[in-house]
């Protein structure tokens, strides 16, 4: 066993802190007037985040202490655990429906997504499964196959809610992992056509994902309806200029933008922090992933590089869609911005994560 450095990795620590206290900044400056109007408090919101991230630095300092060759020994159950609890949440009565999708379970308020601990359970195993099976990994049916049909099982749950957000993370964090386990491209190429196919039947199959389609193409073409989220998100973008309105001053929050403390939220910091902000917030975040793919890269062994890849992939990708989405590259998807956006089991489960790769680079060569 290859002996552990006494701290990890520092630059990643202060990525991680940094970004967690811009996001507690901007949950309570973007959601206080939302907060007021629904609940009659301006702290609702933050006063919650705060919560959630008192117990996800929690999680994140037991698992930066946790030797992460725990994670392979306890993967497959994990993994069947988020399959269980994806089933619970399509039931009638237990599951919660919150934005048109059944995939919360909790009592009021209060509840978790089996979605977005399946983000990590997924990636958990496959660094197990990938790393004793890299041998194989080139041979589409004994290496490839396996690892594909679990993950598409899993997307599957996950669209039954249905939550396309979540299911598109973690397929593409899966794929990332798979790819560096040495998958042949000709696979990945074939396996990338039938995923294009696949998309064009779910977003055929449900009509508003397809007015979300044509509301991205053209916003202007119903901007009180499809376009409205983009079209309210660019306006409060564009005031902003280099240095923007100032902290509490935006304009668009005050219900115009939709969301404005959790999916939209980068819209509201471009507007008040300006260009100067956002940068600030994807410089932070490129540092992470700078710092986590190198700690990944230089781990003792296979599993703990798949394994740190794959928690970097969950966080890259979720950032490129969110940022994508706000400022009109992509369509409307319903991702939050790790760590700057509200969100319970989004934060804690992400600090979680971000806990198992500081651990992993403190083994780091």
């Amino acid at each position: 066993m290859v002996k552990a450095k006494t701290a990890p990795d520092v630059w990643l620590i202060v990525a991680v802190v940094s970004l967690l206290a811009i996001g507690i900044v901007m949950v309570y400056s973007a959601g206080a007037v939302v907060a007021f109007h629904d609940y009659g408090d301006s702290f609702y919101f933050v006063k919650r985040q705060l919560l959630f991230a008192g117990l996800g630095l929690a999680a994140m300092f037991v698992t930066m202490n946790v030797d992460y060759h725990v994670w392979k020994r306890y993967s497959k159950v994990g993994l069947v655990v988020c399959f269980c609890l994806l089933i619970i949440v399509l039931i009638p009565g237990i599951g919660n429906v919150r934005g048109g999708a059944r995939s919360w379970l909790g009592i009021g308020s209060f509840g978790i997504q089996p979605s977005e601990f399946m983000k990590l359970a997924m990636v958990t195993f496959l660094a197990y499964l990938l790393s004793q099976s890299q041998h194989t990994i080139t041979n589409f049916t004994k290496g490839l196959l396996p690892a594909l049909g679990i993950m598409g099982l899993a997307f599957g749950m996950i669209m039954l809610q249905p939550d396309l957000g979540s299911g598109t993370v973690m397929v593409g964090a899966s794929l990332l992992l798979i790819f560096i386990s040495g998958a042949r491209i000709q696979h990945l190429l074939g396996l990338a056509m039938v995923g294009v196919a696949g998309l064009v039947g779910l977003i055929l199959a449900a009509p508003y994902r397809m007015d979300r389609i044509t509301g991205f193409l053209d916003p202007w073409k119903d901007p009180l309806g499809t376009g409205y989220q983009i079209i309210q998100s660019l306006y409060a973008i564009g005031p902003g200029g280099l240095t923007g309105l100032g902290l509490g001053a935006s304009r668009q929050k005050y219900n115009y933008v939709p969301e404005p403390q959790t999916d939209f939220i980068f819209a509201i910091l471009a507007e008040e922090l300006g260009f100067i902000g956002c940068i600030t917030v994807i410089i932070l975040f490129l540092i992470l992933v700078w710092r986590g793919m190198r700690a990944a890269l230089t781990a003792p062994d296979s599993f703990g590089s798949l394994l740190g890849a794959g928690i970097v992939g969950i966080v890259a990708v979720q950032v490129i869609i969110n940022i994508g989405v706000v400022i009109g590259l992509m369509p409307v998807t319903g991702i939050t911005l790790p760590l700057i956006s509200y969100g319970g089991s989004s934060l804690t489960l992400m600090l979680t994560a971000l806990g198992i790769l500081l651990n992993i680079s403190r083994y780091a060569r």
